[in-house]
């Protein structure tokens, strides 16, 4: 009998990989949901994932820190919303964070948001979406994986970007050629799900001891 190849062996998964799509951008006017509306037609149009969606504008986290990092690797003491958040992270296997460029860098929120879920992001894969003027939104995504990396998750070497994105959807949010994003996003689901249900595998055979 023939070995099945990747693609087979993917399909094969017990169950769909449970994907989070992150909305990083909070400002009034933002573009971001137009660009996740983009994405979550793919996301929800491919049978490996079970997505679910998270839009930072809609949550609430508390200015302050707790003092240590156990304190953040736990629900415990959270008020009600925040363990329901942390459960939403703690219990998804993949993330796709859709972000623009704020002065050549990450936006508050997505940065306030890991700062409060530390365990949360630990081994699961970590995926981009971005947006922005000539950089596409590149120079914020490449700051995120530094800040992904202390957090023991693993970036997509490759992501979907939107450079002048003010010119690339009409006015209905429908992209006006869609053909290169479209194969994109196709392109960066196949390795996300390659990813997260390896290291589902990894999780679950060998308990993961971060430093």
């Amino acid at each position: 009998m023939r070995a099945a190849n990747s693609s087979q062996r993917l399909t094969m998964s017990p169950s769909p990989l449970k994907l989070l799509v992150i909305t990083a951008s909070v400002r009034e006017g933002r573009f971001g949901t137009v660009v996740t509306r983009w994405f979550a037609s793919h996301a929800r149009n491919n049978e490996r994932f079970e997505t679910t969606f998270l839009d930072l504008a809609e949550v609430q986290l508390p200015e302050q820190l707790p003092p240590t990092i156990e304190a953040l690797s736990t629900a415990e003491g959270r008020s009600p919303e925040m363990r329901e958040l942390f459960a939403r992270l703690d219990d998804a296997e993949a993330f796709v964070i859709v972000t623009p460029e704020y002065n050549h860098g990450y936006t508050a929120s997505i940065k306030h948001l890991i700062d409060w879920h530390f365990s949360p992001w630990r081994c699961k894969p970590v995926a981009f979406v971005s947006y922005g003027g000539i950089s596409g939104g590149l120079r914020a995504v490449e700051q995120l994986r530094l800040v992904f990396s202390e957090m023991h998750a693993a970036t997509l070497r490759d992501s979907v970007s939107f450079d002048r994105f003010w010119e690339k959807f009409d006015e209905t949010g429908a992209l006006i050629d869609p053909q290169e994003p479209d194969q994109a996003a196709a392109a960066l689901l196949e390795t996300l799900s390659w990813w997260a249900l390896t290291l589902r595998r990894g999780r679950a055979q060998l308990p993961y001891r971060a430093q």
